[in-house]
């Protein structure tokens, strides 16, 4: 552990650095300590021009309308991508942006991740560093927050933040708050289920709504109210602009687009939803703080992250408040739709997680508790295993920290590198039974594959090093606790093919989800 004196917006905060490993802290003390360092096989490698990959002309020409990548999914992309030009891709970069190199070795992510460097460099989003920098500069004073900031501007606020986010004993003072959400979310469910016991097709859009109701809770101490029957127009408004955010963020960040040069409408729409969104945080946050200054909380382990926040900066509370909004709702229900997926179709799996459950929950509405969910293996081996088969995004992406050797190829400090490792979790070569829900892999089972055995680097749901997720631990609570109530409610199927899904940020399902949820007896 490390004690360092950070400033932010001239107030001094005293943190703690708090390394989630010591195979994360020995990365990135290895990171530091060959940062400037050049890779020894640097001299014998091959020139970075030549890593196989299309041109800029082929790129466009193949995500057009009949072209090889249009409209293609981005799993079956990646594919066709290594089809097409092997185990390292190079991206070319245009309008504006940097070359990507496209990686389908794990001990390719595992040379990036060891060699970061102290200040670890994961690009963020683009326009939503550009809204904050040039539109909004009177609301974020500056702070770009955990998805834009780089080097020492992220280091400073990642510090001021990370005892608060990553403490347990403040994930548990939610337990009983997210529970009431779940338990509400599961009358919901039995009351838009069709006389043949299943969901309606949208209800991709209710799971994103217990998922912000849930979110509103965890960021800004308040229920949002979008799960209310009468759905007021605020509410409305949230859920609407943060699909929108997603949508838009994907048709100018990751797709083709000018908006650098010439400021095109769909840029300006996305400006207009980031508007609203942080009128509505502010509002929030503004409302907290009346709340709390009126009835605070006393001892320190029982106030909220909303409150530890705003007694670190108050800028800083906004702009968590805000990435936690946008960052952990799609995720969340995009995750949980795989977990059940995979349950629904792997009924004996299903059947052991649901008698784990009963022993915790004797009856149907009994509650969860921060106690009586310490000893869920079987639990969190379903979430891990569902995790690996259907993750949220397609993988990371890192900066290389030096200058690199990949493959036999010179890769420059600084240059981007995407983990295809969404469809190599699903490979015989590198995962025993890679394509079956197994959640046993993770509990080493006799007779059953050991998680273990898989590369390191592959299985990275929430990254690796200093820049692991933020908000990992109130996620998995959020994962748990629905999948618990769901699976102990309710014995449910899926009855249509495959689930597929499409990438905008986040994998989000193409099909209806329409489960079929049969409500069981006590």
């Amino acid at each position: 552990m490390l004690r360092k004196a950070v400033k932010v917006n001239n107030s001094v905060v005293v943190s703690s650095v708090r390394f989630r490993s010591t195979q994360a802290q020995a990365a990135v003390a290895n990171g530091a300590a060959a940062h400037e360092a050049r890779d020894s096989e640097w001299d014998n490698a091959l020139p970075f021009s030549k890593i196989p990959g299309p041109n800029v002309f082929q790129m466009l020409k193949s995500f057009a309308p009949g072209g090889r990548y249009h409209n293609a999914n981005l799993p079956t992309m990646h594919r066709l991508f290594r089809e097409d030009y092997g185990e390292l891709v190079r991206m070319p970069g245009f309008f504006g942006r940097r070359d990507v190199l496209l990686s389908f070795r794990p001990d390719d992510y595992e040379t990036l991740f060891r060699n970061e460097g102290q200040w670890p460099i994961r690009r963020g989003i683009d326009t939503f560093a550009y809204y904050r920098q040039k539109v909004r500069p009177d609301v974020f004073k500056g702070l770009g927050g955990l998805v834009t900031e780089q080097g020492e501007n992220w280091q400073t606020f990642r510090t001021a933040v990370n005892p608060v986010m990553l403490q347990p004993k403040t994930v548990k003072l939610y337990v009983d708050k997210l529970d009431a959400v779940a338990q509400e979310f599961m009358k919901i469910m039995v009351r838009i289920r069709d006389d043949k016991n299943e969901l309606p097709g949208d209800f991709s859009q209710w799971l994103n709504r217990w998922a912000l109701e849930t979110m509103g809770v965890l960021a800004l101490d308040t229920r949002l109210g979008v799960l209310d029957e009468s759905e007021s127009e605020e509410a409305k408004s949230i859920v609407d602009n943060i699909r929108q955010f997603f949508e838009l963020t994907y048709q100018l960040d990751v797709l083709p687009s000018v908006w650098k040069y010439y400021k095109t409408p769909t840029f300006h729409k996305l400006m207009s939803v980031l508007d609203v969104l942080t009128s509505i945080v502010m509002a929030k946050v503004d409302d907290a703080v009346i709340r709390l200054e009126k009835n605070p909380s006393a001892p320190s382990d029982t106030q909220s992250v909303l409150e530890k926040l705003l007694k670190v900066d108050r800028h800083v509370a906004i702009v968590m408040a805000f990435d936690m909004l946008l960052a952990g709702v799609d995720t969340t229900s995009s995750g949980t739709t795989g977990i059940l997926y995979l349950l629904a179709t792997n009924p004996d799996k299903q059947a052991k997680l649901r008698e784990e459950l009963r022993t915790v929950l004797p009856k149907k509405d009994s509650p969860l508790t921060a106690e009586n969910m310490r000893n869920l293996p079987y639990l969190r081996a379903c979430i891990k295993e569902g995790l690996r088969l259907c993750p949220p995004t397609a993988g990371n992406v890192r900066a290389a920290g030096k200058d690199l050797v990949l493959q036999g190829y010179q890769i420059p400090k600084g240059t981007d590198v995407a983990m295809a490792s969404m469809i190599l979790n699903q490979e015989e070569t590198y995962v025993k039974r890679a394509k079956e829900f197994l959640p046993e892999r993770w509990l080493k089972e006799d007779g059953y594959p050991n998680a273990k055995d898989a590369h390191p680097f592959l299985y990275l749901p929430f990254g690796f090093g200093a820049r692991t997720c933020i908000g990992r631990r109130l996620a998995m609570l959020e994962m748990e606790m629905i999948v618990s109530r769901i699976t102990r409610q309710f014995d449910y199927r899926w009855n249509y093919g495959e689930l597929e899904v499409r990438a905008t940020l986040i994998n989000v399902p193409i099909n209806e989800l329409r489960f079929q949820m049969t409500e069981l007896d006590d």
